[in-house]
């Protein structure tokens, strides 16, 4: 069964074969969450492809999560002070995890344990709450899902 696409503000990237999407308001370091992940994951021999920026039409497809990017900003991304850039792409990606930036100031320390959130009426997705200063998003991201630096574990 395949879904209608909702347009929904996010950022969606696949590194390896896990789909995350970085959801939050305007300015609380989703894109450069992402990028940072994007940029870590190459040193490591992983695939990592953008899905899209900003703009996400988020699916259900057969029980997969589907994000595609609208075709008007393929590939583009903004980083928050330096502009636009280009980046690798893939027009479409199946999503696994919800990122959650958040500020340590007002963050609880330790979130609920299986914490879901719903990013549509239907579709749900486990979440993962990272500091939007974090050093090293995707190690931490790892670590979370219990994956190594192997592609076959992510």
């Amino acid at each position: 069964m395949t879904g209608e696409a909702i347009n929904i503000h996010a950022t969606a990237i696949v590194i390896g074969k896990t789909g995350l999407l970085f959801l939050g308001p305007s300015g609380s370091g989703k894109s450069t969450l992402a990028f940072s992940c994007l940029a870590a994951a190459k040193p490591f021999g992983l695939t990592a492809n953008l899905v899209a920026d900003d703009r996400v039409l988020i699916s259900e497809q057969n029980g997969s999560i589907v994000a595609k990017c609208p075709p008007s900003i393929a590939g583009l991304m903004e980083i928050r002070y330096t502009g636009i850039v280009r980046m690798p792409y893939i027009s479409e990606g199946e999503m696994h995890f919800a990122v959650r930036p958040v500020d340590p100031a007002t963050a609880e320390r330790m979130p609920p344990e299986d914490e879901q959130i719903d990013i549509t009426a239907s579709i749900r997705l486990p979440v993962i709450r990272l500091a939007a200063t974090s050093a090293n998003p995707l190690a931490i991201i790892m670590a979370k899902i219990g994956a190594s630096l192997d592609e076959s574990a992510i």
